[in-house]
């Protein structure tokens, strides 16, 4: 463990400590993760005196033209280490806190590192090694954190009740440790977390999204959500997800739990990438499926059009949760909308003008897409799966032989809507794109090849049905 404190960093930061008189400590997340044997490059420091102080010491020390960020109200520094790796460096005055019932902002008061690591929410975040000289690389672990580490087991240092009702940022935090690390959440803190489920309540919408980012990001991010969802969390911080869960049956014929094959199409496209926003689009590629839900005689349950509202939901439920409404959002939007076009592809005799709309359509997240509905392949009937996966192998074929073809990616047609409107002398009108969706149309479904020569005798022939004479 020694090891992971030899950096310059830590034997700079323990000559200025030694050299000024104060005892400083390296605490929280990278002590958990060098015992761990995860790499870590974010190091929180406790400093026994100035944080500010020794910030500004330690990076003069390391380097001269090195930035320090300083936050006086919360006595804080930081900076920017770039070497081998690109750390990140925070120091505060170790500290003691106490809280009022309405905020999550503590009182602080000067302390010992016995006071902050009991502030800290949970024993494996609450070890701090050593810097001073004297003894370096000292292991303080007062809460017996290495062995809730060995044991997986995640809990407070306190009373969990305290410890979640003074800040209930810490109940998300907990989930999201449980998933990224695979571990368990002692019962007594669980219990607790559904008790004070409703205090997250006072924390922004930004920070629990941030927390929500981290579970989706997670190696297995269903371990996160059903947690939430068990918890009593998932109710106050996303509803709507919560809406999926459950099974109606009427005349013996029930439809699958949607929030968990949810889940399950978000672990299968975790296994495949890390793109935060496809995750997204996991999540919510059947939002819309309550709202079309619909039992009818015969085929049974229907969700038709789920997709098309799905899609039509995607900005409010972004604006709902502080998520990014910019090309981000117009990306899930996206992906929700054609999740099921390319397993009707797959279902089907795949046509040239199918593949080239669906080309069109997708533009260069076309490869996103197709990871996303493999994802969604969650029968548990073998032979079904190896049969999607398989059609899903020929699409796959055809958008390349399409693609090599025709170029429809982000393609455009050979006429432009100026050349319409130049042509048969007309302003801006309803005409306009009559032609020019026509023309697309045509082009997508092969009645015309994809030139300049096709596209304009086309045009003219479209101009003369809709009465307009070509002045050229």
């Amino acid at each position: 463990m020694k090891d992971s404190i030899n950096h310059k960093i830590f034997k700079t930061i323990s000559k200025v400590a030694d050299q000024i008189g104060v005892e400083a400590y390296v605490v929280g997340g990278y002590v958990r993760d060098s015992i761990l044997n995860r790499p870590s490059v974010d190091i929180d420091i406790v400093v026994l005196g100035s944080g500010i102080e020794v910030a500004t010491l330690v990076a003069k020390e390391l380097d001269p033209q090195l930035q320090v960020k300083v936050f006086k109200n919360f006595g804080t520094a930081m900076f920017h280490f770039r070497g081998e790796k690109n750390w990140d460096v925070e120091f505060v005055g170790a500290r003691k806190e106490s809280y009022r019932l309405d905020s999550r902002k503590p009182i602080v008061e000067d302390g010992s590192i016995e006071d902050d690591q009991k502030r800290r929410d949970f024993t494996i975040n609450a070890l701090a090694f050593s810097l001073n000289k004297d003894d370096f690389g000292r292991l303080i672990d007062p809460f017996d954190g290495v062995s809730d580490l060995k044991t997986k087991c995640i809990k407070t240092p306190l009373d969990p009740d305290i410890t979640y009702s003074d800040d209930p940022l810490r109940m998300m935090r907990a989930i999201r440790f449980a998933s990224q690390l695979n571990f368990t959440i002692e019962e007594h803190s669980f219990l607790a977390i559904h008790r004070n489920a409703e205090r997250i309540k006072i924390v922004s919408k930004e920070r629990v999204l941030d927390e929500l980012n981290k579970i989706i990001l997670s190696p297995k991010p269903s371990i996160g959500f059903d947690l939430l969802e068990k918890s009593g969390l998932l109710i106050h911080v996303f509803p709507q997800l919560l809406d999926l869960k459950g099974v109606e049956i009427i005349k013996g014929v029930g439809h699958k739990d949607n929030f968990y094959h949810t889940l399950e199409v978000l672990d299968n496209l975790a296994k495949h990438s890390n793109d935060l926003w496809l995750r997204w689009s996991a999540l919510l590629h059947d939002i819309a499926k309550p709202a079309t839900k619909k039992f009818v005689d015969g085929p049974g349950w229907t969700f038709h059009g789920h997709e098309f509202k799905g899609a039509k939901m995607i900005p409010k439920l972004f604006s709902a949760l502080k998520l990014p409404m910019n090309e981000k959002m117009r990306y899930v939007q996206k992906m929700v909308l054609l999740h099921l076009r390319p397993i009707v592809l797959s279902q089907e005799i795949v046509s040239d003008s199918a593949v080239r709309r669906l080309l069109f359509d997708a533009g260069d997240d076309i490869e996103d897409l197709m990871t996303l509905c493999e994802a969604d392949i969650t029968s548990k009937n073998e032979a079904k799966v190896k049969r999607y996966l398989a059609n899903f192998k020929i699409v796959r074929q055809k958008l390349i032989e399409i693609e090599e073809k025709d170029s429809i990616r982000n393609w455009q047609p050979p006429v432009s809507g100026e050349l319409i409107m130049e042509t048969f002398a007309i302003q801006p009108s309803r005409n306009v794109g009559i032609i020019k969706d026509a023309i697309r149309n045509a082009i997508l479904d092969g009645e015309i090849g994809n030139t300049f020569d096709d596209a304009f005798a086309f045009m003219l022939e479209k101009g003369k049905e809709l009465g307009l004479k070509s002045v050229k």
